[in-house]
């Protein structure tokens, strides 16, 4: 019991709380229109050199108030289903989550401390090093090197392993010249903001989660998509991109509204976010009107509990029954989608599969990522989800066109952050 009583100790909890603090402002800075690659390097060095020179219980509490810090916003979708009582309860599994992973990494560390003060050392960064592999239900947006995206630093593994092997050496021999080695893993930063592609027209709309599943209003929304894409057309646009589920509807079981799209695709490219129905399968999907085609490509990863549930059969089933008053889940496509708009080639991706490491498999030149984010506003999402595609445009080059609901379009392309107009 006192060992219990150990961990709510006012020095613990604050010194858990600062760390991850600092390894957070990174996110909530760059929220605020704030974005500085000196402070995000110094942010980032501090959490890591304050993280590994602590001890079991703080690697507890960074954790779980990291797990708060970088996802509460995820139990927002609560409110969308009358579960309000439910916030409490997500916030503290998201919390314990990440307070377990934390603290068997420092606890395993911790068994090697009677032998060596740099096998300790080593072995938790090993498991900052390896953490970004570890997805919880399927759920992989916590990546440590995250902090670098915007920083003087890379995001590479290997950059992130020199940096933590300059500090592990700083520590053990207590000499702060060793950090001079992070020098190293010097990157270039971001030096661009400007506006999007002019071949592509990104389209942000401002749809609620209740007036888009709204089916009185459904008339007027696609009036004014339709108006959207003649506006396009009228301005010789040769594509316009749409975000995810603008139609929330299943798109190919609405001949009316199929023609007045596949008439306007005589004029301009059309990409856009839909619902498909696959005999008695529901798919959450993106519909590619070209002059005389229209291509289908399906999600390939679902949102965890969103759109499917990552539970067994029978677990799943009962929390659908009760929880999304018997609801079926969405079905993922087997195969990831490329497809061509005037000669150029692009990945499909939609929201949450965009953010994951899979989608960019064979390093795609290009990726039109269509999302809804008005589960999650107002809330940190779109900045940590825009951190994210910044990521992957540093790590595999990939250009990232972004047509979002509920938050800003934009494309992110060569390091840098385009916003779109």
């Amino acid at each position: 019991m006192n060992k219990i009583r150990q961990y709510f100790s006012k020095v613990t909890l604050i010194e858990g709380f600062f760390i991850a603090l600092l390894g957070s402002g990174f996110i909530y800075l760059n929220h605020w229109g704030i974005s500085y690659p000196f402070v995000n390097t110094i942010l980032a060095l501090a959490t890591l050199f304050l993280l590994l020179r602590t001890n079991t219980k703080s690697w507890f509490w960074y954790g779980a108030f990291t797990g708060i810090l970088w996802f509460w916003w995820i139990v927002l979708s609560f409110n969308h289903y009358g579960m309000v009582w439910a916030i409490p309860i997500g916030l503290l599994v998201i919390s314990l989550t990440y307070a377990i992973v934390f603290w068997f990494i420092s606890k395993i560390a911790s068994l090697f401390e009677t032998q060596s003060v740099l096998l300790p050392l080593l072995v938790k960064s090993l498991g900052l090093l390896t953490i970004s592999y570890l997805h919880p239900f399927g759920f992989d947006w916590l990546k440590p090197e995250l902090m670098f995206v915007e920083s003087y630093i890379g995001i590479e593994k290997w950059q992130f392993l020199l940096v933590l092997l300059s500090i592990v050496l700083a520590l053990w021999k207590q000499n702060v010249l060793f950090l001079l080695l992070i020098i190293f893993a010097y990157s270039p930063s971001k030096s661009l903001v400007t506006y999007s592609d002019t071949n592509l027209q990104l389209v942000q709309t401002h749809t609620t989660v209740t007036d888009k599943w709204n089916p009185t209003l459904h008339q007027k929304q696609f009036s004014a998509l339709l108006q959207t894409i003649d506006s396009a057309i009228h301005n010789a646009q040769p594509t316009i991109v749409l975000p995810e589920s603008v139609f929330p509807i299943f798109l190919n079981r609405e001949p009316y509204l199929l023609d007045a799209l596949k008439q306007r695709a005589q004029k301009i490219n059309i990409i856009t976010g839909a619902l498909y129905l696959d005999h008695n399968t529901p798919r959450n999907s993106t519909y590619i009107f070209t002059k005389n085609n229209l291509q289908i490509a399906n999600k390939v990863l679902l949102v965890p509990f969103g759109e499917s549930n990552p539970l067994p059969n029978f677990l799943s089933k009962w929390v659908n029954d009760v929880f999304y008053d018997g609801a079926i889940d969405y079905e993922a496509s087997a195969e990831i989608t490329d497809y061509q708009i005037d000669g150029v080639t692009y990945r499909n991706a939609i929201c949450f599969e965009a953010t994951s490491e899979a989608l960019y498999k064979g390093t795609p030149k290009n990726m039109i990522v269509l999302s809804n984010n008005g589960w999650f506003t107002p809330s940190i999402e779109p900045t940590l989800q825009k951190l994210l595609l910044q990521y992957y445009n540093l790590k595999y080059g990939t250009t990232i066109y972004h047509a979002v609901n509920m938050s800003d379009s934009y494309v992110v392309r060569n390091r840098d952050y385009i916003k779109s107009k």
